[in-house]
């Protein structure tokens, strides 16, 4: 049987590594469906290269110079923000590989799981804004969801090992960044070069400062929480600089169970893909004799104020954790554009936080009203 795949996201990073993936795959997954937001020229590039049948731009201004750019192009291209649920929705796709930034996917993540597909998710804001929402109509619909992201996907490798009632504890791992042994006056005061000088991972700017501020693992706390089952007082983090150990379950007898590989986006895309099979890829193995030491060490939760934001926010749940990610996309938008100092991105995260009520049941509607009150509360604090 053919897999047949749509990548919303198709021209960023883990667009570009999933095409690279399943070109080596090779027969039995198929292509089907690409979308980009604006770069249409490297879109155009990897439409002549795997010939989709369903093309999306959600800059709908960029339509007609994608098809200037195929002019010989049989499928069929849509554009403009609502043409990513389109995509997901289409009969023609079986999984959706979901790799856009921000709230925009959120309506083509819902759609594709109310149609019971696969849906492999990269980006962490579907679980966190929406998570109730997302994994209740998951299940209604009989859709898979599984991770991409390399420490999600190391616990539901481990998590094979033993049944949910028998989890102890989720231990993410996290790099540290490039602040891990930094100063507090030193990060507070980091220039825009210094935060996205990354020490071992290879990644868009945004995600890049969230790994700086820690904050990515904050987000990945609320993920763990609706992707597992879990209560947030069994996930814990630890900061392991090798990037090799991706992350551990222990379970209830003690036995602790770690997925171990080489630091690529690779693999964790794959296992998505090809789940419940594991077959030969293109990713590097592991050189275990090479490796030397593996550390680990608890996380400074003062000097990483995000990471002790982002258990409370779990715990509150409702509408916080959409505030606490809308804010700090925006306060991230505003760093990487020069107006703020480093140091001041989680202060107005936590300032919105304080700012906000949180509401325990929420709307989709409500949930995207939040967001917008959030980058408009942060656009105000900075003036």
């Amino acid at each position: 049987m053919v897999r047949r795949i749509a990548i919303l996201g198709s021209t960023g990073s883990i667009g570009t590594s999933a095409l690279r993936v399943i070109e080596a795959l090779g027969e039995g997954f198929k292509v089907v469906a690409l979308s980009a937001h604006s770069n249409v020229e490297l879109l155009a590039e990897q439409v002549g290269r795997f010939g989709p049948g369903f093309v999306a731009v959600t800059n709908a201004e960029k339509v007609g110079e994608l098809g200037e750019l195929l002019p010989d192009y049989r499928g069929r291209i849509i554009g403009g923000p609502e043409s990513l649920v389109e995509l997901a929705e289409l009969d023609e796709v079986d999984i959706v590989i979901t790799a856009v930034v921000g709230a925009a996917g959120l309506g083509a993540v819902l759609a594709a799981a109310g149609r019971g597909k696969r849906l492999a998710i990269a980006n962490k804001e579907p679980l966190v804004i929406a998570g109730k929402l997302l994994t209740e109509t998951a299940k209604a619909n009989n859709a898979t969801i599984l991770p991409i992201d390399s420490e999600h996907s190391a616990v539901f490798q481990a998590m094979q090992a033993g049944s949910r009632d028998e989890v102890s504890k989720i231990i993410l791992t996290a790099s540290g960044g490039p602040f891990r042994t930094a100063g507090a006056e030193e990060m507070h005061n980091a220039t825009i070069a210094e935060a996205l000088s990354h020490p071992t991972w290879n990644m868009g700017p945004k995600i890049t400062v969230d790994s700086a501020t820690m904050m990515n693992k904050a987000l990945e706390i609320i993920e763990a929480v609706w992707l597992f089952g879990v209560s947030v007082d069994k996930i814990d983090v630890l900061v392991h600089p090798e990037s090799v150990v991706h992350s551990m379950v222990e379970f209830v007898d003690g036995s602790v169970v770690a997925q171990l590989g080489t630091p690529d986006m690779c693999l964790p895309i794959q296992y998505a893909i090809t789940y419940p099979e594991r077959v030969e890829g293109i990713s590097s193995h592991l050189q275990l004799d090479q490796l030397g030491s593996l550390t680990f060490g608890k996380p400074d939760m003062e000097r990483f104020r995000a990471l002790k934001l982002g258990f409370e926010v779990a715990r509150l749940g409702g509408s916080a954790p959409v505030v606490f990610n809308a804010a700090n996309e925006a306060a991230v938008a505003q760093f990487l554009a020069g107006r703020i100092k480093f140091g001041q991105i989680v202060e107005l995260i936590a300032d919105c936080l304080d700012r906000h009520t949180v509401r325990p049941s929420v709307s989709l509607e409500e949930l995207l009203d939040a967001d917008a009150w959030a980058r408009e509360e942060v656009g105000r604090r900075v003036g």
